[in-house]
């Protein structure tokens, strides 16, 4: 099985790009909307981030929690927000290396706002092997494409039901 290193997913919410890149930039946020992300820690910044700034990411999944370090990439208002996840651990993120980026894009659709969630796996240096080992490790018996595209879908439908309840959409 060829190994899949990108997954995104799109949904329409009736709020304009401003609002929703507003919400997404915000990883401390993320945890309202995300099944497996719990915001950041206390560290991170608070107001609008700029490429290079960094956040610690909180995760769950089922029992097992994990932190990740994160640095902003892509900073643009209303149209993209993206960052890049290069080291982790359990209680801090200790062990370094490419792991994953993620990426959101705002088009504009007539009052709406298309937005665009990606995720693209870092670790192009593991063997397919030992990747589709691990993922099926720890995404109960999935790869890590295929359980990306499940918190994608999820993510975006949370964010949409919560941005169109909080502007009476």
């Amino acid at each position: 099985m060829t190994r899949v290193f990108t997954v995104s997913g799109s949904i329409v919410v009736d709020v304009p790009p401003e609002a929703v890149y507003e919400a997404v930039s915000r990883p401390a946020d993320m945890g309202r909307w995300s099944p497996e992300n719990l915001g950041t820690t206390g560290e991170a910044a608070s107001g609008a981030l700029t490429p290079g700034d960094r956040f610690v990411g909180r995760n769950k999944r089922g029992r097992f929690r994990w932190v990740t370090r994160c640095t902003v990439t892509a900073a643009d208002p209303g149209r993209r927000f993206a960052f890049r996840v290069h080291a982790i651990g359990r209680t801090r993120p200790r062990l370094r290396g490419p792991i994953a980026t993620w990426e959101y894009r705002f088009e504009p659709t007539g009052a709406g706002t298309r937005v665009t969630e990606t995720w693209t796996d870092d670790r192009r240096a593991w063997p397919a092997f030992l990747a589709g080992a691990f993922d099926r490790l720890v995404t109960p018996g999935r790869t890590f494409a295929e359980f990306q595209t499940r918190n994608i879908d999820m993510t975006l439908r949370n964010l949409k039901r919560e941005l169109e309840d909080e502007r009476g959409a």
